[in-house]
């Protein structure tokens, strides 16, 4: 027995480490992080080195609990701007969308696949969820800046969408078992009934589980090392009790998660480097589990219609979904293609193809597997594919800040200040005698191993490490002046255009210097507001404005969305999107459009031309009509 302990965890930890090490290599190539976890989970597994793992309770139990990690994880670290900022489009993907999603998918794969109409929408509910932190990682990992509403957007989708395909698959799953074939309206009314109930039931516990946790961490003195175990543990129950009253745990962890990182919740540096860390884990043991679990053996038999129906979802059932999804926000055409592609399914369909295993149904197998492998489909298409799509659509944009160094530190018994430990980079705007501001107090600088006064050191020096007091939920400005100048790529040098505009100038003075054509009220405002305006009342970093002869670039933001920086060019220097036609309804019109017109163009002609033939040949023409006379 004591062997047997030794033995199981020198395999399990073996198996984490190899997981972690292989991170290296995802962020060497830019490889799908999840696909090489599950493929380390493949290679030790009953067709590879032989572990025996087929417990489906247990991967489910063990694959659930992380997922909640993850999502707690996911809320605390969204910021309430983002959410205002894409709460609209999200939460339409995150519903309709998975509805749309899994109605498309479903059919097709009752055709390609030999299963009822109900086992085929139940695949198709496994699949609809995406799972943005393959893609998140994907852009650090590629140095990839994308635009905020863009990630705005993917974050609050990948964080709502998985209680409701969750929702779905269980409530299938049940019907299944029990044998009901239910007419279409009752079915419908059953599903809706029960997704008002599970979804408000989780959000309700979440709201209360989120407030309770913010409320007993600032109310209770624990140690800063018992601090994150006990908020990590209050979550989980958060998430059990929503559970147990027939709501939606994921949604309530989910919430929770999100009201304790936007409160004024105490030592939220550590619990965010606790949290992460225990995201990763969580993320790791549950894609080795799943891989584990997998019978790669058994994937040649289905191998066709499955890889065919991962097409399907990719080409057809998301774009499809994501396009109907966001008509009513009219995002520009890039930014619907980008999200229509970035629907990466990871860890959570392959966990809710479980569930018609647990359920007993009879073709609960040939569900996982064909499951299993859209989402290496997925990960291999799409997942290598994000970074060159996302410039192509033009969505990326220059780094803010260069390099910067940085340590949090907390301080005992303050619940809202912060010690930050900056070292002053060559070429910040510190060290080139920018003044910092008042409402930040300096407090010691160390220079050459000597420790002094701020107010001694007199001007700071590269190199040097100060030490300032904040508030715990200071500005960004101290990061701006720390960081060094942000690397900008040769192709990016005119991005922000050649010339400095202030944004508090009035928009008067761009009418008199360069004739844009704005009208008498728009010469009344700033030029700040002006492009606000034009931007439909909400401006963020890169936005750009054409006004006649001359482009409006937006350089910086403040914590309120208000213009900080504005740039000026003479000519556009935004790339040009090439939006691929398979992700675009729009461009597919345009196509169809530009095909009728060259169609129709030939036959006009032809009908002249047969016009012109038709008429009698005894009929004269003038020339020789003149000549005859």
């Amino acid at each position: 027995m004591e062997h047997a302990i030794y033995l199981v965890t020198l395999v399990g930890t073996a198996l984490v480490v190899a997981a972690a090490f292989s991170s290296l290599i995802a962020f060497r190539f830019g490889a799908p992080l999840l696909l090489l976890f599950l493929c380390i989970g493949l290679a030790t597994g009953t067709d590879g080195l032989g572990i025996q793992f087929d417990n489906a309770r247990i991967a489910y139990f063990a694959g659930s609990l992380a997922l909640a990690v993850i999502l707690f994880d996911s809320g605390f670290g969204t910021p309430l701007n983002a959410l205002r900022q894409a709460a609209g489009p999200a939460l339409s993907l995150a519903t309709f969308g998975v509805l749309v999603t899994t109605g498309l998918f479903g059919a097709a794969a009752h055709y390609l696949l030999d299963l009822t109409w109900l086992e085929s929408f139940l695949l198709g509910a496994a699949v609809a969820s995406t799972d943005a932190a393959a893609v998140f990682f994907l852009l650090r990992a590629g140095e990839i800046n994308l635009r905020e509403r863009v990630r705005s957007t993917l974050e609050v989708e990948s964080g709502t969408n998985d209680p409701i395909a969750i929702f779905l698959t269980i409530t299938l799953v049940e019907i299944i078992a029990a044998h009901a074939n239910p007419e279409t309206n009752v079915l419908v009314t059953s599903l809706f009934l029960g997704f008002l109930l599970n979804m408000g039931l989780g959000a309700i516990v979440g709201v209360l589980g989120g407030l309770a946790i913010v409320r007993l961490v600032d109310r209770l003195n624990l140690d800063h090392g018992l601090l994150p175990i006990f908020v990590l543990t209050l979550s989980l129950m958060v998430f059990a009790a929503a559970g147990a009253i027939g709501g939606s745990g994921f949604l309530a962890v989910y919430i929770a998660g999100l009201i304790a990182g936007n409160s004024d919740i105490r030592a939220v540096t550590i619990l965010k480097r606790f949290q992460d860390g225990m995201s990763w884990l969580a993320q790791i043991i549950m894609f080795l589990i799943l891989g584990l679990f997998a019978t790669p053996s058994q994937f040649p038999a289905i191998m066709v219609p499955a890889v065919a129906l991962g097409l399907f979802l990719m080409f057809v059932a998301r774009p499809v979904a994501v396009w109907l999804c966001l008509i009513p926000f009219r995002l520009p055409r890039p930014e619907v293609a980008f999200v229509s592609w970035v629907g990466l399914r990871g860890a959570v369909s392959i966990l809710l193809a479980i569930t018609p295993l647990l359920g007993g149904l009879e073709n609960g197998r040939v569900i996982f597997n064909t499951a299993f492998i859209i989402v290496l489909v997925s990960l291999v298409i799409q997942g290598w594919t994000v970074g060159p799509l996302a410039r192509r659509l033009g969505l990326i944009v220059p780094a803010r800040l260069g390099p910067l160094d940085k340590v949090e530190l907390e301080l005992p018994g303050s619940a809202h200040h912060e010690l930050l430990a900056y070292r002053v980079a060559h070429g910040s705007p510190v060290a080139r005698g920018e003044r910092i501001p008042r409402w930040a107090r300096p407090s010691l600088v160390l220079r050459d191993g000597r420790s002094m006064r701020f107010q001694d050191m007199g001007r700071l020096a590269a190199g040097d490490q100060v030490y300032i007091f904040v508030p715990d939920r200071y500005p960004r400005l101290l990061d701006k002046l720390f960081a060094s100048r942000a690397v900008v790529d040769p192709e990016d040098a005119d991005f922000f255009g050649a010339f400095a505009v202030d944004p508090a100038r009035s928009a008067a003075e761009l009418e008199a210097a360069y004739t844009p054509g704005l009208t008498e009220a728009e010469q009344k405002l700033t030029v700040g507001a002006l492009v606000t305006a034009r931007l439909g009342g909400h401006a963020e970093y890169a936005d750009r404005v054409l006004l006649g002869p001359i482009e409006l670039i937006v350089r910086d933001v403040d914590e309120k969305g208000k213009i900080t920086g504005l740039g000026l060019s003479f000519e556009p220097t935004a790339p040009v999107a090439r939006v691929p036609v398979f992700l675009s309804a729009g461009e597919i019109g345009d196509r169809v459009s530009a095909f009728i017109r060259n169609w129709r163009k030939p036959t006009e002609t032809q009908m002249a031309e047969a016009r012109a033939d038709e008429k009698p040949a005894s009929e004269p023409t003038e020339e020789k009509a003149t000549t005859e006379i």
